[in-house]
Order: structure tokens, then sequence, then C-alpha cells
């Protein structure tokens, strides 16, 4: 029988991480002479307690490994348990959020979606904006860990081309997964600094540089303005560009130039086609936005390089209503947000390795086809591809269809029209953030979305942040049976 108990120790000592994690936005509510204070203090004691009953009470079965059941269902229980807690400080303080709506928000958070349900971000305590990028910050850092550490080994979506990318090529400098995560952690929190930073001296206050940068370098999108980064001047913009394009490169890159090694970022053509499809994009919406005079000169390049770029890591920031840049843009807008960044960041959507991978076996099929004798081998950064990974690769995309396909009909099932049906299966499904359409594009939220459209939406924000194979194996009957 499968024994539970492993991964309710390691979810309960996470569940209360996050109620200490809750001290921090409550400090800045006390020193801002909110009351609201008391809110993060009932909402990290019962978290913590419940966090540390369950770890305590699961803590004799601790063993030094997990079975690769128990990790599964270790990396869907944490996404699940998590935005639960994290949804106290929503439902108890002055947002005055039924369930629902705090768990779409934690879960958007934690999953480094960026849909909200709230308006009036400038009216709410400071704590509670902290908390929000607390929350997006620290689910970035996870999924970093998560896409290096468990995805290789559980063969999810063909992350095990990376098995010997992350582990044997660092040799004596890395040897252990935990090294790994902890240098990635360091530079995470480096980056983090940097940027809040940049901020500053772009000319933001320095509440809102942190804030920011939290969500900038996770990706994560949630912003202190309704206006999002429309409420911020141009350099503001272009600093956002740099570190939403950092954040989504492979953050094992940043660990090896840490260690003197520079030629693999360099030389990674993951990386190289993430920023010229980045670039190509940027510069088809700018020349569009020339062309219809929706902006001129320099601000017509910054809002296309800004919102594309947005888009393409699944931050979702926007500093203008591109919904309003005509049907061009928007389809390319459309999708370009289901692209995403590289493996191993912050960055999520599909991502470029597997259209790399896609394309390589298109290309080895029509090869085979032209020449029916010959020997065709797909490769990718140079070497041969197993067909256990091109088999993974395609199974993830007929998942990641089949699944944006049913939960468009049930959306469009609850009363939404096809436009906000369809962006807003994409942009959950994709982690992006905002859709298309009056109601959930740039200059709306979902909050005036129906409470079923809402658990749908939160239920494929884990789905899609967790590669979709991971939550769907669960379901199996020979996952129970193994």
């Amino acid at each position: 029988m499968l024994d539970l108990r492993p991964v309710g120790y390691v979810i309960g000592l996470l569940v209360a991480m996050l109620g200490t994690a809750m001290m921090v936005p409550m400090v800045m509510d006390i020193a801002d002479g909110n009351g609201h204070w008391a809110v993060f203090a009932e909402s990290g004691i019962i978290t913590f307690v419940i966090g540390g009953v369950i770890a305590l009470s699961c803590s004799n079965s601790v063993k030094e490994g997990l079975t690769i059941q128990q990790t599964f269902l270790l990396t869907t229980g944490v996404w699940l348990a998590l935005p639960i807690f994290g949804a106290l400080p929503f439902y108890l303080g002055a947002t005055e959020a039924r369930f629902v709506d705090a768990f779409f928000e934690a879960m958007s958070g934690l999953t480094t979606t960026g849909s909200t349900v709230f308006s009036g971000l400038e009216a709410l305590p400071r704590g509670l904006l902290l908390w929000r990028g607390i929350l997006q910050w620290l689910g970035g850092i996870g999924i970093i860990v998560v896409a290096m550490v468990f995805l290789p080994e559980l063969r999810v979506g063909g992350m095990q081309i990376f098995r010997t990318e992350g582990f044997d090529t660092f040799g004596k400098i890395l040897p252990r997964a935990t090294e790994i995560a902890s240098r990635i952690s360091v530079i995470y929190v480096g980056l983090s600094l940097i940027c809040a930073l940049a901020y500053v001296s772009a000319g933001m206050g320095p509440f809102d540089a942190v804030v920011h940068a939290m969500t900038t370098i996770a990706t994560g999108g949630f912003a202190n303005y309704d206006a999002s980064f429309a409420a911020f001047g141009a350099p503001v913009s272009y600093v956002a560009c740099l570190f939403m394009i950092m954040a989504a490169l492979p953050f094992v890159r940043f660990v090896q130039l840490s260690a003197g090694t520079a030629r693999p970022l360099l030389r990674d053509t993951q990386i190289h086609v993430f920023l010229i499809t980045a670039f190509v994009i940027a510069a088809l919406i700018t020349g569009w936005n020339l062309l219809q005079a929706n902006a001129s000169g320099e601000e017509a390049l910054r809002f296309a390089l800004f919102n594309s770029v947005s888009l393409m890591t699944g931050t979702g920031y926007a500093n203008a209503d591109y919904g309003q840049w005509g049907s061009f843009a928007i389809a390319v807008l459309f999708f370009t947000g289901l692209i995403g960044g590289c493996a191993g960041s912050t960055a999520c959507s599909i991502k470029v390795f597997r259209y790399q991978l896609l394309f390589a076996s298109i290309k080895s099929q029509l090869q085979k086809t032209r020449s029916p004798h010959g020997i065709f081998t797909p490769r990718y950064a140079g070497r041969p591809v197993g067909d256990d990974v091109l088999n993974s690769v395609m199974s993830f995309f007929m998942f990641f269809t089949v699944t944006l396909g049913l939960l468009s009909v049930a959306l469009a099932m609850t009363g939404l029209d096809f436009v906000t049906s369809l962006s807003g299966a994409a942009t959950a499904l994709a982690n992006v953030g905002p859709g298309f359409g009056s109601e959930i594009g740039p200059a709306g939220n979902f909050a005036g979305l129906n409470d079923t459209a809402k658990w749908l939406l939160a239920t494929a924000m884990l789905i899609g942040r967790l590669e979709l194979m991971a939550v769907y194996v669960i379901f199996t009957v020979g996952f129970w049976r193994a």
C-alpha cells in the first residue's frame, strides 16, 4: 500500500514555512500603523500550526528518498495545499473576498500566472500587496527547483532530456541535486535584489520596486496598480523587459556562469531561439502599430517589446491595452503566450525546447518521406534525441491541445463568450495572466466571471504549471496499482 506519510511530512513543513512567511507582510502593516496586521498574525498562526501538526504526525516515516508515486503526489500536493493556506489573508483580510476568489488569487500567485480578481489595488494595505508579491516569488523559485530536480526524473513532457544537463554537466562542481537547488536559490535571490535596485534607479519607489522585482523575476505579473506598468514611466518598462528576459532563461546557466563557465550560456540553442523569437515578434508588432497609428516612434517600440516579452515569458504585465491594437496584433500576441520561455526558468507555457524538438521531429519525418531508406535522427543542441523524449514531447502537445479545447468548451458552458472562454483557457493553462476581450483583457480582470469558471481556471493553472502529465498521471488506475 502506498505510504502517504513522507508526502504529508514535506507538505506539512512547506505549509508551516508559508505560515512563517506571513509574518513579513504582518511587519509591513505594523510599520504602516495599519490594523490589518492582525489578519496576517491570525492567518500565520493557523497555517503554521496546521502545517506543523501534519509534519509532526508524519515525521516517523521520513526516509532518504521517495518512490516515483510519492514524488508525483508530492509535486501536485504542494501546489494544491499551499494556495489553500495562501488564500487566508485574502479571505480574512481587507479584500473581504469569498473563498473562491481568495483561492483563485493565491493559486494565480503561487503558479505565477498573474490573473487577478481584485481591483482598486492602490487602496489595499501594503501588507496584502507584499503578500501577493511573496506568493509569486515563492512560486517562482519553487517551480525552478521542481523543473530541475523532479520533472526530469519523472520524465514529464520531455524534461528528461535535461537530466544530464542538470546534473552530470556540473561534474565535480555541483554533484548533488540539493546543492544545485541551493545554488539556484542564491542566483534567484541575487537577481531579485539587482532587479529591485534597477527599478529604483529607473524611478520606482522602494516598496513598488521590491514587490515588482519579486513578481518580475518570478515572471508572475502581479502589480501594485490596476494599470499595471502603465502607471510607470518609459525607463521602468525597459528595465522590466530586461529582467523578464533574464528570468525566462535557464537558471542552470546562471549557476554555471557563477562557477566561471560562460560557454554553456552563450552556446545554448534554446536561448538563441527564445531571444530571436521574442525580438522578431516585437518587430512585427512594432511595425503593425506604426502602420495602424496605434503608437508612434519610440512608444510603438516600447509597447510592442514590453507586451510581447511579457506574454511570451508568461509574466502578464501590460503597459498598454493591446486588445485595441487590431486583429493581427491580437492573433500574434495570443499565440505568443503559447510559446513560453526556456526550460529550467520561472517562465511558463509550452516552452521553447519543445518546439525545437517538435520541428526536429517534423524535419526528420519529411526527410524519411523523401528518402525512405535513409536514416535520419532528430537532434537537439547537436545531440541525437531518443524516441522516449520525442514521444513524451508529442504526448505533451496532444494533452495540452485537448485540455485547451475541453477547458474552452467547459468555460463556454458556464455562459462565457467565445473569446473569453478560449483566451481564458489559454492564459490559465499556459500561466500567462491576462486574456483577451473586454472582461479579462489587459484592461480588465477576472472578478466578473462566475464561480464555476473561476474554479475551472484555478484548476487549469495548477495543471499547466506542473506540465500537465505530472497531474494527470495521478488519475490513472495504474498509478495506484504500481
